[in-house]
C-alpha cells in the first residue's frame, strides 16, 4: 500500500535555507530520525508504476515507482538557440506598435493607454510568439523509489540505458562497476552514458541511486526506508536538430538481467526508518507545512512535493532559485504542454553551484521538484 508523508511543523518559513553551502544525509549534517505514528493519506494519485514512459524508449523498470510526474524542461542550450528568433519577433512587434502610435498622433488621434498585463501564475509559454515552432523540452527527470530487489531494479535500468545507447557498453552483471561500498554494503551508485540512439539522436543518460545514511541507518524523507533513484535524460546534440520529429524512438533488444546474476557480491544496507520531515534538504531547504513531501534524496540532492494550492507550489520553486542565486539573478522558462504547464527556475550560486526548480500545474495536481548540485571542490 502506498503511503505518504504530510509535513507537520508548528511554524516554519516558506523557505528556510542554511547559511552555509552544506548538504544533508551522507555528506552533511546527520538528519533527525524519528518514527511517525500519524496515519498518512494515500499516495496512489501521485505514483506511476512500471513501464511508465520517460524518454527515448526508457521507462520505469519493474520493481520501481515514480513519484510525481516526469519533470521536463528546456536546457540552457535549447533556450539560447531559439532566443534570437524570439527577440526578433518581439522587436518587430515593438516597432509595429511604435509605428501605430506615430501614425495615430500624425492623424490627431490619441493612442489608447495600454492596459497593464496582470501577473498570473503560471505565465504563458516563454516562446509562445513563435507559435507551433516553439521548442519542446529536451531534458526529462524521473524520481523513483525502489520497491523491489534493488540489485535487479538497478540492473534493469542499466539494461535499458545500454539498449537506448547501443555503443554505451555498460556492464550489467557487476554492480561494483558503478556502485561504491563500505564493507560490501552499497553506499550509492552513479552511471553516466552518452552516445547516439538508433535514431541518431545524441543523448546523455545519468542514473544515481541513494541508499540512505549508512552510519545512522536512516533513509531520506519519503523513501519508506528504500533506496531512491534519479534518472536524467538529456538531448545533447544540435538543439534545433533535436526538435525534428516528435517520436524520440523505441528501445531495441533489452538484455534480460535474470539470465546474468550479479557478480559483485555487494549487499544493500537496510535502513531502519526515514529521516524526520523537518530534515534540511537541497542545500538546507526545509519543507513548509503547505506541501506533502513525495520523495527526496541526499546524493544527488533533490526533493519532490505536491501542494494543494498552485501559488504555493510555484512560489516555493521561485524562492528556492532566488535564495540560491547570486544577486537575485535567475532564469525562468515556461513550457505549455497539452495537459500541463511547466515552469523552470534556475540559478548559479557560489563557486558554480547550480540550483534548479521545476513547478508543474496539471489536472493531476500541483507539483514542485527542487534540485541542487554543489560546486565542485
Amino acid at each position: 500500500m502506498a503511503r505518504t508523508f504530510r509535513v507537520a511543523v508548528a511554524a516554519v518559513a516558506l523557505i528556510a535555507l542554511a547559511a552555509c553551502d552544506g548538504t544533508s544525509g551522507t555528506n552533511g549534517t546527520t538528519p533527525a530520525a524519528t518514527a511517525s505514528t500519524t496515519a498518512a493519506p494515500n499516495l496512489s494519485d501521485h505514483e506511476s508504476g512500471p513501464e511508465s514512459p520517460i524518454a527515448y524508449g526508457l521507462f520505469v523498470p519493474a520493481g520501481a515507482t515514480q513519484l510525481g510526474p516526469l519533470f521536463r524542461y528546456r536546457s540552457a542550450a535549447l533556450i539560447a538557440a531559439y532566443q534570437p528568433e524570439l527577440q526578433a519577433i518581439e522587436a518587430q512587434r515593438a516597432a509595429d506598435a511604435a509605428a501605430k502610435v506615430a501614425e495615430d498622433e500624425a492623424n490627431g488621434t490619441p493612442s489608447p493607454t495600454p492596459t497593464p498585463t496582470p501577473t498570473t501564475r503560471p505565465s504563458p509559454d516563454t516562446f509562445k510568439l513563435i507559435g507551433d515552432e516553439a521548442p519542446r523540452p529536451d531534458t526529462s527527470i524521473s524520481l523513483m523509489r525502489i520497491d523491489g530487489d534493488p540489485s535487479d531494479v538497478v540492473r534493469r535500468m542499466l539494461a535499458q540505458i545500454d539498449a537506448a545507447i547501443p555503443d554505451a557498453g555498460l556492464v550489467l552483471d557487476d554492480l561494483s562497476t558503478y556502485c561504491t561500498s563500505e564493507e560490501r554494503r552499497i553506499t550509492g551508485c552513479q552511471v553516466v552514458a552518452s552516445g547516439a540512439t538508433e535514431g541518431k539522436r545524441e543523448i546523455r543518460v545519468s542514473l544515481s541511486v541513494d541508499t540512505g545514511n549508512l552510519a545512522t541507518r536512516t533513509a531520506p524523507p519519503g523513501a519508506l526506508t528504500r533506496p531512491v533513484m534519479q534518472l536524467t535524460v538529456e538531448y545533447v546534440g544540435d538543439p534545433r536538430a533535436g526538435q525534428l520529429g516528435r517520436d524520440t524512438g523505441k528501445l531495441g533488444d533489452v538484455a534480460d538481467i535474470e539470465k546474468m546474476p550479479d557478480r559483485s557480491g555487494l549487499i544493500w544496507p537496510k535502513m531502519d526508518l526515514d529521516a524526520d520531515l523537518t530534515t534540511p534538504l537541497v542545500n538546507g531547504w526545509v519543507a513548509p507545512p503547505s506541501v506533502t513531501l513525495l520523495l527526496s534524496g541526499y546524493q544527488p540532492q533533490f526533493v519532490a512535493m505536491t501542494a494543494e494550492r498552485a501559488v504555493d507550489a510555484d512560489q516555493i520553486a521561485e524562492q528556492f532559485a532566488l535564495a540560491n542565486s547570486r544577486k537575485g539573478a535567475i532564469t525562468k522558462d515556461v513550457v505549455e504542454d497539452l495537459n500541463s504547464v511547466s515552469t523552470m527556475y534556475s540559478a548559479r550560486g557560489k563557486g558554480g553551484a547550480v540550483a534548479r526548480a521545476v513547478y508543474i500545474l496539471s489536472a493531476r495536481g500541483n507539483y514542485t521538484a527542487l534540485f541542487y548540485t554543489p560546486a565542485e571542490k
